[in-house]
């Protein structure tokens, strides 16, 4: 039986795999162990395993031991010299004239070289600059030329989403990412919403993807026409993860019809009491037109008013409405007085005449154009 144990050597590096032999290790420990690039220290990820002998990896190295307090002074020491090599670095870039842009420098644990890695567009001439820093330093000189997402990965930062960049928080490795994932996911292709701090498509899209492409299967495509209660209706939207599909008839009425609706055929009954206003509270039907093709309301003619407001009258309604309505009602009936003054000869309304020794009478209502018994005279 072999224990190994996973170790990283960046907080958000990729893992490898060691053997632990008899030492007892804990997430969190801090080990030196021997390299292809020399002596370095790394951070165990998870406790050992045992696996079986013939399960183990080829190449498989030992750790060498746990790391001391003089190890631990030589890394804080050597991460001091780091920025001073960073800075020197980046002025004898800029008096060169190169188009380079240099990310970090990184100090072998044990000091027998030093690492720059850069990004550029295109190939780099830096024989110049190595001798300037080897003549510097005095130890070796090592350029490496990341890539954009590596830069990010390296640097950190926040993303769109306020939080810590996922490369430099817990990803190990990169990911492939398309634009297709973005357009399964309902997403708007806005580069500047869908790429991150590098500049490349965001890692999160590829998160959900596989999720969104199981709850889509099924799902018809947005301009599909498909048939529901007996009428050829448009698919408008997809709501995947409420698993809902937006309808629209010919006549332009829109309703929101779940899958499993769509598969048996038969609308759910809306379980919810209809509102006092008389608007239902199902949104099954948005009954939304256009402005010009919405029907205009029959306004009722002078005759239905006048009818409606005296049965409002005899009906005991209140004393203001009364008079509103009676004013209303008035108006058409004094242009027939008008009327019928023009058209009888003497010039006078007969309805405002008078014999002499008739009175009014004390009791009931006043003559008027609102008493149906004044307008037999002037009839």
């Amino acid at each position: 039986m072999i224990r190994i144990v996973p170790l990283k050597f960046q907080q958000a590096g990729r893992q490898y795999d060691f053997n632990a032999l008899s030492l007892e290790l804990k997430p969190g420990d801090k080990v030196i162990v021997e390299t292809d690039r020399g002596r370095a220290m790394a951070i165990v990820v998870i406790p050992p395993r045992e696996v079986q002998d013939s399960d183990a990896p080829e190449g498989l190295k030992n750790i060498q031991r746990i790391a001391t307090e003089e190890d631990l002074a030589l890394a804080e020491t050597n991460s001091a010299r780091e920025k001073d090599a960073h800075k020197f670095c980046v002025g004898r870039i800029r008096s060169r004239q190169l188009e380079m842009k240099l990310v970090r420098a990184e100090y072998a644990f044990d000091g027998s070289k030093i690492i720059f890695f850069f990004t550029a567009d295109g190939r780099i001439d830096f024989r110049e600059l190595v001798k300037d820093l080897a003549h510097h330093f005095h130890t070796r000189i090592e350029m490496r030329q990341i890539g954009v997402r590596d830069e990010a990965k390296q640097v950190g930062g926040l993303g769109i989403c306020g939080r810590e960049l996922c490369c430099c928080s817990f990803l190990t490795k990169f990911n492939p990412v398309s634009v297709k994932m973005a357009k399964e996911q309902g997403l708007a292709l806005n580069p500047s919403k869908i790429s991150g701090q590098c500049g490349r498509l965001l890692c999160c899209l590829g998160y959900e993807f596989e999720t969104y492409k199981e709850l889509k299967k099924g799902m018809p495509k947005c301009g599909k026409k498909i048939m529901w209660q007996d009428s050829e209706c448009n698919v408008t939207s997809l709501d995947i993860l409420r698993q809902q599909v937006t309808l629209r008839d010919g006549q332009g009425n829109c309703c929101c019809v779940t899958m499993e609706e769509l598969r048996t055929g038969q609308a759910n009954q809306p379980t919810t009491p209809e509102k006092s206003s008389g608007e239902a509270l199902s949104n099954r039907l948005n009954n939304r037109k256009p402005q010009g093709q919405q029907s205009r309301r029959k306004q009722p003619s002078r005759g239905q008013t006048g009818q409606k407001q005296g049965q409002g009258q005899g009906q005991g309604q209140g004393q203001g409405r009364t008079e509103k309505a009676t004013d209303e009602s008035a108006k058409p009936k004094e242009q027939q007085n008008k009327q019928t003054k023009k058209e009888s000869p003497e010039g006078k309304s007969p309805s405002k005449r008078r014999r002499r020794g008739r009175r009014r009478p004390r009791s009931g209502p006043k003559p008027g154009p609102s008493n149906p018994g004044s307008n037999k005279q002037g009839e």
